[in-house]
């Protein structure tokens, strides 16, 4: 009989098979102490806080910059909107990167970017010099938030997940509420300057933290890229040499030796020890194999990631609506100072915070539940079932709040539904998270690197629209259309919960046999 790597790697076919998430790694991140991976959890959204900051904390600085460069109101929203783009869409590139120096060099390389970015734009002269350097900062920025929610993949095993998620993307949702309170405070205190210089600082300290604190997640063994590249290299060995002898003196041949972690033809099955994992052959990955283009397009062609990723860009895009429009209603309408808009403001992202601390736990709670009442087996769509009162309950508080605002009636109703309003939409989007992680095993980087590119996308668009929509519909036709809107990306993510299973099911069975 034809040998694989070792006798040791050949079992029976009813033998434990692992997932590619279990497979056995050294320094296995998922077994370290409680205290190393609540420290990692901290410093990944201490970071991701800055990519919510950074994107509206200078709108209260809006007047101060316009005069002091000679901008106009087209060159300031120019900014905004760029800098939403690129942070969607360079992500692909820093998910690309860490598959092959890991996520600490990724998460140094972008916070060194973003504080350069920063002091950049604090020193320059013009608006369009203003305007390039964000560009700097948007990429700098745009990796903790791919590369943390991969990071947690790494250290969590699902069933904690969603808690895990919950309690990391307060820290992203917050900063856009509380960024007009700090570009308020900071601006009347000093100048609009002291807003990047405040960043600034915020990603300096954050950049030593990772330097000296963070210990790097990354298990490229866990990879679908690294299981790809591993099985070209052992063809080629093969094709060179027939039978190939290894140093341990047994031979092989690449079609009995799957990839790790899944389940091979006839009776061989995978690498199941770190004595296994030590007769493979030394696989080093280079640039040429992580292009984003194929992994990207590894993700796009199952369905349920196209109709799970465009839910996520609406709710995304529906993030920034809100908080510019409320903006530009307190201002215009209730005649608000800056900082009393980014104290209003502040009701949706406590809001935020409260649906993140609240629905990260029931997704949890939920997924459990199930798995207990389908015998112990669980698979990814059971997640989304712990969505559905936010999916239900947005879109009526979202339409409620625009005719309030409309009327102009007291700012404590705005509070109160702006704080719904973040409560409900943060409710569905913790669980739609942890399922984009949960249903790319292997590649759970690039799924939510492509996941930030339709965030970018969305908002981008979102952002450009909200102006002209507020302005000729007003406020309360404006949420009845975003409400609509709402109810398209709810019903997207209850048609994942529905077909989702069988369109992943078919996708990973054709890329087995690809």
């Amino acid at each position: 009989m034809t040998k694989t790597l070792s006798d040791a790697a050949i079992q029976p076919q009813n033998a434990q098979i692992f997932d590619i998430e279990h497979v056995p790694v050294r320094n296995d991140p998922r077994k370290w102490s409680h205290l190393r991976k609540n420290l990692s959890l901290f410093l990944v959204s201490a970071a991701s806080m800055i990519a919510g900051l950074a994107g509206n904390i200078q709108n209260p600085a809006v007047a101060a910059m316009q005069e002091d460069l000679h901008a106009t109101s087209d060159q300031f929203s120019l900014s905004i909107s760029n800098f939403i783009l690129i942070q969607g869409l360079v992500p692909l590139a820093w998910s690309a990167i860490s598959e092959v120096k890991g996520r600490k060099m990724v998460y140094l390389a972008s916070l060194a970017m973003f504080t350069a970015g920063s002091v950049a734009v604090s020193l320059s002269p013009t608006m369009q010099m203003v305007i390039g350097f964000r560009c700097i900062q948007a990429a700098g920025s745009s990796a903790v938030i791919t590369i943390g929610a991969a990071t947690l993949a790494d250290i969590f095993d699902t069933e904690e997940r969603g808690t895990k998620m919950g309690i990391y993307y307060m820290a992203p949702l917050l900063g856009p509420a509380i960024g007009p309170i700090f570009g308020g405070v900071l601006t009347t205190g000093f100048n609009w300057r002291a807003i990047f210089w405040f960043l600034t600082i915020f990603s300096g300290v954050s950049f030593m933290a990772f330097l000296l604190l963070f210990k790097d997640t990354f298990r490229k063994e866990r990879s679908l890229l690294y299981q790809n590249v591993l099985k070209a290299h052992l063809k080629e060995l093969a094709t060179n040499a027939t039978p190939k002898v290894l140093s341990s003196g047994t031979s092989f041949e690449t079609d009995v030796i799957p990839p790790l972690g899944t389940k091979s033809s006839g009776e061989h099955t995978i690498v199941e020890t770190l004595d296994d994992l030590e007769k493979l052959p030394e696989v080093n990955l280079t640039w040429k194999d992580v292009s984003p283009i194929k992994p990207l397009w590894l993700v796009l062609r199952r369905w349920n990631n196209i109709v799970i990723l465009l839910s996520s860009g609406l709710s995304f895009a529906f993030n920034f609506m809100i908080t510019y429009s409320s903006s530009r209603t307190l201002g215009f309408q209730y005649q608000f100072n800056p900082l009393k808009i980014g104290f209003v403001i502040l009701a949706y992202g406590i809001g935020c915070m409260v649906g993140s601390l609240v629905g990260g736990p029931w997704s949890d709670y939920t997924l459990a539940k199930l798995k207990a009442a389908n015998e112990g087996k669980s698979y990814p769509e059971m997640r989304l079932h712990s969505t559905f009162l936010g999916v239900v309950m947005l879109p009526p508080v979202l339409v409620a709040l625009g005719w309030i605002s409309k009327q102009k009636v007291h700012v404590a109703a705005i509070c109160v539904f702006l704080f719904l309003n973040g409560f409900f939409s943060i409710w569905a989007y913790t669980s739609m998270l942890a399922y984009i992680v949960d249903s790319n095993k292997g590649r759970s980087s690039t799924a939510v690197a492509t996941n930030s590119a339709f965030r970018g996308i969305f908002a981008f668009i979102g952002t450009e629209v909200v102006v002209p929509m507020q302005d000729n519909l007003g406020d309360g036709w404006m949420m009845v259309v975003w409400g609509i809107l709402m109810l398209v990306s709810g019903l997207l993510l209850l048609l994942v919960y529905w077909k989702g299973k069988t369109w992943r099911e078919k996708a990973e069975a054709w890329e087995a046999r690809e």
